[in-house]
């Protein structure tokens, strides 16, 4: 699910006559990168994700949401966050699992949240 889409990556890397340069293509991405937009998926830098909002910015929107309906104290399903009916109308519903848990690591980094193991699964406790 990180791995880039093959029909994105084959067009960056190999651009038609006329096109962006593999070098300026390599200035774009390292500006992304820098950004925190993207990150590499390999040491030789063939393979990258690009994120819509970092991690670190999800997070934000969860805690938002949580702050705005007195939610703190506590505790969801990670299902319940990305696919639960509570959450339809929000920018977060439907994030791919792996995206939801660097956000929610992010907010653990902030002491926000606390991700814990449930008898089904992962989930999170905001504070």
């Amino acid at each position: 699910p990180l791995a880039p889409a093959p029909r994105l990556h084959q067009r960056l890397l190999n651009p038609r006559p006329g096109k962006l340069s593999l070098e300026s293509i390599q200035v774009v991405l390292e500006e992304l990168r820098k950004n925190g937009n993207l990150e590499w998926l390999d040491k030789n830098k063939t393979s990258f994700l690009i994120m819509w909002r970092r991690p670190e910015e999800w997070g934000k929107l969860i805690y938002q949401w949580v702050s705005r309906n007195g939610l703190t104290n506590s505790v969801f399903t990670l299902y319940e966050l990305a696919s639960g009916d509570d959450t339809e109308s929000e920018e977060f519903h439907g994030l791919d699992e792996a995206m939801l848990l660097r956000a929610l690591q992010a907010l653990q980094q902030e002491h926000k949240a606390e991700i814990i193991t449930l008898d089904d699964g992962r989930g999170v406790k905001f504070f």
